[in-house]
Order: C-alpha cells, then structure tokens, then sequence
C-alpha cells in the first residue's frame, strides 16, 4: 500500500476565499467532464513480476478513481492567471499561446502560485481518499464483509495537471559552464518547474522519489481509456527521465471536442450499445455527460499506451476493462 505525501509547500493563504468557498461543498465528489469511477476486471497481465508487486492478477475486480482538485484548483489557476496577466502583459505577448501564460520562477507571484497550487494538489487528495472511503463501504455492505478482507488497498494516488519541483539532469552546453570545457552533451542536475498537463509522472525503478513500496519496479503509472475500451497500469520506464522529465501520457486523449461529441453522440445510445454490446453499465447526471464522453470521442488507448512503451517512458504492466462507469 503506497501512503499519500502531503505537500509540505502548501499554504492556505494563498488560496482566495472564493476558492475555497467553491471546494467547501464539493469535496468528496468525483466532478464533471472526464473525471469517474470505474469499476473494472483485469484482463490481461503483461509483466507478473511487476504485476504481483502491485498486488494485481487476472480476473481480479479493481476501482479506478479519476478526479482531481474541483472546483477548487480550478479557481486558483483562474485567480493566478488573472494576475499573471496583469504583471506581466509584456511577457504574455510573445507567447505564441496564452495558455501557455506563468510567473518567472523566483518571483513572488510564481511562488505564491506554487504554493496555491500545492494546496489544491493536497485537496485533490483528500478529494480522493473521501471517495474511496465511500467506495469501499459501499463493496463491504454489498459483499457483507470488511473491506479489508476483501483487500481493497490503494495501489497508488498521484496528481496530474499540476507543477513540481524536481531534480533533472539537463544538458549544459559550453556557453553555460563557468570554465567553457565540456560539450553539449554534459549533464548536471538542476531544480525544475515541471508541469505536466495531459501527463502524469513516471519514475523509473531505483528512484528515490518513487515509494518504498515499488522503488524495485518503478512507480505505478495509470492511463486510463474510454469507458468502452479499458485503461492500462504501466510502471515508470528506465528512459523517462532521459527523454520526457519522468513523464508519460495520463490518458487517451480526445479526438473531439465536447461540444462536436454532442453533436455526433445522442448519451441514451451510446449507454445503451455499452450494455448491450460490451456488458459495460454508465451512469451520469445526465444523458449530455455520457455523449461528451462516448468511446468514439477518444484515442485508441491501445496505440497511445504502445507508444510509451516503445520509447521505454512507461512500460506495460496490465490492462483492465470496465463492468460500471459512474460519471461526475
């Protein structure tokens, strides 16, 4: 069982009042868009080894929880991009994106940002743990037993979509070394902002970050698919911190906007073809949700998950299939 770290950098104060007020009513719940709770069997089994560090075998039935911060994280990066704006419109202007839009690190406002930033990640947390708590006493009064002995223990709990401070090693090239001897391919360790948006980390065996745990294996890495197609668990390949700062995909990816997807996808249909065509139940607040949400508006998990594998950044462990998706 991986324990949650909490992040030490958080502070409260940095958070707005109208930020908190919008995470107060909405903690333990899972959110809209693509965030769900995924009951799901393991199919397949690619790596035993890595497999049965992770406690996983085929057959075995799994949850998967997807959500994050509410809306919470989300009015922190409304509040600090607001601010952003304002302090640095010069900046702003030669970026070929908006979105792309950060304080410059060391700065005030970038630290504060940081800060936010890091409470939102511990909420999110909290966020998670509250649901599962919920989803594991709901399996104990079904199956009248507790959920210890059912063994439901967390695999693991990481954040995506956020910044980090970590150690990389960059290259230096000559220009950048106090006695110009070297070449480019030199490499000395440095502290980075890495922010992964669409990614989530995937640290490789022997890291000291990764938890005591699975530090023989690599952390575990999930990509989660369509509710149609499965998800993965792949842990953190040997190249990650080479070719992509310890990161891999966090998902399949849309094809489509949520408004095309609404437009193509009627959600009575697609909730329907899914039971009858893949035994797969759906849930959502609303027939809208299930359309933006419908297996055609995703990547095919499969090839996204082949492509980590084969650059080394995340290599296969197992792969898991759904039997009930509950959307926020």
């Amino acid at each position: 069982m991986s324990r949650v770290r909490l992040r030490p950098d958080a502070d409260a104060d940095a958070v707005s009042q109208k930020a908190k007020d919008r995470g107060r009513n909405q903690l333990g719940s899972l959110g809209s868009g693509n965030h769900f709770l995924e009951v799901q069997r393991v199919t397949d089994v690619y790596d035993e080894s890595i497999a049965d560090a992770y406690g996983l075998e085929t057959d075995q039935v799994v949850v998967l929880i997807h959500c994050g911060s509410r809306g919470l994280g989300h009015q922190v990066c409304t509040d600090y991009l607001r601010e952003i704006e304002e302090a640095h419109s010069g900046l702003l202007s030669q970026l070929p994106d908006r979105e792309l839009a950060a304080a410059p690190a060391g700065s005030q406002l970038a630290e504060d940002y940081y800060d936010a930033m890091c409470a939102a990640i511990n909420f999110a947390w909290v966020n998670r743990q509250l649901i599962t708590h919920r989803t594991r006493e709901v399996f104990a009064e079904v199956f009248d037993e507790p959920w210890q002995d059912l063994g439901m223990e967390l695999l693991y709990d990481v954040a995506h979509n956020i910044a980090k401070k970590e150690v990389h090693d960059v290259g230096v090239g000559p220009e950048d070394r106090p006695t110009g001897d070297g070449d480019a391919r030199d490499r000395e360790e440095t502290e980075l902002f890495v922010h992964r948006k669409g990614a989530t980390r995937a640290f490789p065996a022997g890291h000291p970050e990764v938890p005591t745990a699975y530090r023989d294996v690599g952390q575990p890495v999930i990509i989660p698919g369509s509710m149609g197609a499965g998800s993965y668990v792949l842990c953190g390949g040997s190249e990650s911190m080479g070719v992509s700062f310890g990161s891999t995909a966090h998902g399949a990816g849309r094809l489509m906007s949520r408004t095309q997807a609404k437009d193509e996808y009627w959600g009575g249909d697609v909730q329907d073809d899914l039971r009858a065509g893949n035994e797969i139940h759906v849930k959502a607040d609303s027939g809208a949700t299930i359309a933006e949400e419908a297996p055609g508006v995703y990547k095919d998990v499969d090839e996204v998950v082949e492509v980590s594998d084969a650059l080394g950044i995340g290599d296969t462990v197992a792969r898991v299939y759904p039997v009930c998706n509950i959307k926020g």
